[in-house]
């Protein structure tokens, strides 16, 4: 999921041309053109940060515990279109100040993780660290969504530092197993075809895959353990 390029004045204009007039949309880039850009780079910034974060994380604990906890990291910058659809739906301003004021999930880095444990462990020594505030924590795993999504979300504010400034930005940090990741992918691109007949059949189905994908990630770690323990046994027999 990389981060999209920041965009041009033509583009965006088109964006907001399905919802203000040629006018307003004059106005608006008049005003906000620069001022957005500014900001979107300013969000990339602060998704950086938090790559790195992890980056340094994976690397520490893959020496302590033989294994990278982090499968892959996948980072995205919320669309124009979004952006403006998001506003416009929850009725705040479409000004660039509401953007940063009201919108929490326009810099966003999903971590997928090996297994659930190594979740909890991430995002606590991600809080641990003291330049990161928590906002806003939604645990998908312990108390899954009625479709059976499952996933850590937390919302984090984080410095980015400027040549002349230091400024606080927030972003949504996701945390997936690789099978919730694969499942809610596949259930996006399955729920969201138009005219799709026996839905209630489907959403069952959906939700059943969920479970399975649930007992297979715990059966997953559980046998991890079992891996790691008896590693710890021959090494410790190896050695005395």
């Amino acid at each position: 999921m990389p981060i999209r390029p920041l965009v041009d004045r033509t583009y965006l204009e088109q964006v907001l041309l399905s919802r203000l007039s040629r006018g307003e949309v004059q106005q608006w880039v008049q005003k906000y053109f620069q001022p957005y850009r500014e900001l979107m780079s300013y969000y990339r910034c602060a998704i950086m940060e938090v790559e790195t974060k992890f980056n340094v994380l994976n690397e520490e604990l893959s020496l302590q515990y033989d294994r990278n906890p982090i499968e892959t990291i996948k980072t995205r910058l919320k669309s124009p279109e979004s952006i403006m659809e998001k506003l416009s739906r929850r009725g705040y301003p479409m000004t660039v100040e509401s953007i940063e004021q009201n919108l929490n999930d326009i810099a966003g880095v999903r971590v997928i993780c090996s297994h659930p444990s190594d979740i909890y462990k991430l995002s606590d020594a991600l809080l641990r660290q003291d330049d990161i505030t928590l906002i806003e924590r939604k645990d998908y795993i312990a108390n899954p969504k009625p479709n059976g999504y499952r996933s850590l979300h937390l919302i984090v504010e984080t410095p980015i530092f400027l040549h002349d400034q230091k400024r606080l930005m927030r972003v949504e940090v996701q945390f997936r197993t690789i099978s919730m990741d694969w499942w809610a992918s596949l259930e996006h691109k399955i729920r969201y075809k138009k005219n799709l007949p026996e839905m209630d059949y489907v959403e069952r189905e959906l939700y059943e895959c969920a479970e399975i994908s649930a007992q297979l990630d715990a059966r997953m770690e559980k046998l991890q353990k079992i891996a790691a323990q008896a590693t710890e046994e021959r090494d410790r027999a190896l050695s005395s």
